[in-house]
């Protein structure tokens, strides 16, 4: 089983001064869901490389089992430091995709063609798409053959309004990531801020914020099984 995790090379939070990047529970977790199921993993991100890394995400309010795991693996951090260019992946080479969160892919992968014609090209060979967090902003123009959105009619997830109001970035990103899911078709469902909710329907698996990166894996797995 082929996982492909795409991360953000996307740095600047706006136009503040302060950085930003991919989370990194939201990267720890799923790796290593993925890992431990024996799955073989590839990273991508735009630029390849090493990914930027949210400095809030290395606070100890945030850190996790899986973030100190990170932290003492060296052989991860190898890989993480050593994305593939996302143009040059083709998605006949996966059986699925994960996009971790973190503020970045909201001004690059949202954009970036080669993630679009990856989501487009997946969802019609049949293989499914799993988001978290700030990362459901990659579903904002894939379409369908049909030409319509991929979330339309699509019950789906992602950061709330008011957990983008609780981190005070609601005048900062470009776009909020649950309005967005409602103007394209979504059927936008939350639980209370903070706490894990997952949502699968059809081929997308999202998942609401940092704390449902790890069940989000899990169904990935699941569905991948």
């Amino acid at each position: 089983m082929k996982i492909l995790m795409i991360l953000t090379s996307h740095d600047k939070l706006g136009n503040t001064g302060e950085k930003t990047g991919f989370w990194l529970e939201e990267f720890a977790a799923p790796y290593y869901v993925f890992k431990d199921a024996g799955t073989e993993i590839t990273l991508a991100s735009p630029l390849g490389g090493q990914p930027p890394l949210d400095p809030k995400s290395e606070l100890p309010d945030f850190q996790t089992e899986a973030t100190q795991r990170f932290k003492t693996d060296s052989a991860a951090q190898k890989v993480l430091a050593n994305t593939l260019k996302l143009a040059e992946i083709s998605a006949t080479d996966f059986d699925a995709v994960f996009y971790p969160g973190g503020h970045g892919p909201l001004w690059d992968l949202a954009e970036d063609p080669a993630s679009i014609g990856l989501i487009e090209a997946l969802l019609t060979a049949g293989k499914p798409v799993a988001a978290v967090c700030h990362a459901p902003a990659v579903l904002r123009h894939p379409k369908t053959s049909a030409g319509g959105s991929v979330v339309n009619g699509k019950t789906v997830t992602g950061f709330t309004n008011s957990e983008e109001a609780a981190v005070g970035l609601t005048e900062v990103v470009p776009f909020l990531v649950e309005d967005m899911l409602k103007q394209n078709g979504g059927k936008y469902s939350k639980q209370a801020d903070w706490h894990p909710h997952v949502v699968t329907d059809g081929l997308l698996i999202t998942g609401q914020n940092p704390a449902s990166s790890e069940p989000a894996a899990r169904a990935l797995l699941d569905m991948l099984a």
